[in-house]
């Protein structure tokens, strides 16, 4: 594999991005993903500092930029849908992230489906064994209690349906309550399906229960274990929430 950048050393951001697309190739991206991964905003050419995030918020930016980054390596695309304008907050955001001369380089679903990636990683956080993949995510042997699990994913945990655990559990990050895979998980032995944002109707035909967290929860495991793997640094901003107890 081609070195990376550590502080004080530079690199053609190109041999960065070769790093990145030996990782997750732009090939295994859903079909959605077109011109939303890889180099959405072209910044300087050497890299020598590079940071990791889920979602490019202007609070990322301003930490990044702050800190002296040539590269922000992002799971979500800050541009989601084409502009035809920008104003107000995108303005503010990419006049910071221009005016740094900060690259923004996006894994998305390619990181998904990656081997090694964001639900190997969730497979790994949770202890997963036995595993096997599904289309998206993967299934194992989890063996923590559901406590534990919230607890691993910091983040509160909605349980729908009887759940007991230790478990056999299938895990997909993001937006995976999908009808198919959850017939792929149930196929495959699991007990439970763990994902985020579960539609109502959804939940009613599912053919087992369902754990529920944020998407943010089940993926910035990914983007903090890819930072650790070159000594770069996870930029951490997850959505404020609260939760209410009796």
């Amino acid at each position: 594999m081609n070195r990376v950048p550590v502080r004080g050393n530079s690199q053609p951001r190109a041999e960065i991005i070769a790093v990145l697309e030996d990782l997750a190739s732009p090939d295994l991206a859903e079909p959605f993903d077109a011109g939303r991964i890889g180099l959405i905003i072209e910044g300087k050419d050497e890299i020598s500092v590079v940071h990791t995030c889920l979602d490019v918020t202007p609070a990322v930016v301003r930490a990044a930029v702050s800190q002296g980054s040539d590269m922000l390596v992002a799971h979500h695309t800050p541009i989601w849908n084409p502009l035809t304008r920008i104003r107000g907050d995108n303005a503010s955001l990419f006049r910071s992230v221009l005016n740094s001369g900060l690259n923004v380089y996006v894994m998305h679903t390619n990181w998904d489906h990656a081997p090694g990636g964001v639900n190997d990683i969730l497979a790994s956080e949770l202890e997963l064994a036995e595993t096997e993949p599904m289309s998206l995510g993967v299934t194992g042997d989890c063996p923590l209690s559901l406590r534990e699990i919230e607890g691993r994913l910091k983040a509160p945990l909605r349980i729908w349906g009887d759940v007991e655990s230790p478990c056999r559990l299938a895990v997909a990050g993001g937006s995976a309550f999908d009808p198919a895979l959850m017939e792929e998980a149930a196929h495959l032995g699991a007990d439970a399906f763990l994902s985020a944002e579960l539609r109502h109707s959804v939940y009613r035909s599912s053919p087992l229960p369902l754990l529920e967290s944020t998407h943010y929860a089940l993926e910035s495991p990914a983007m903090r274990v890819l930072a650790g793997r070159f000594g770069w640094t996870f930029l951490d901003d997850p959505p404020l929430l609260h939760t209410l107890h009796e």
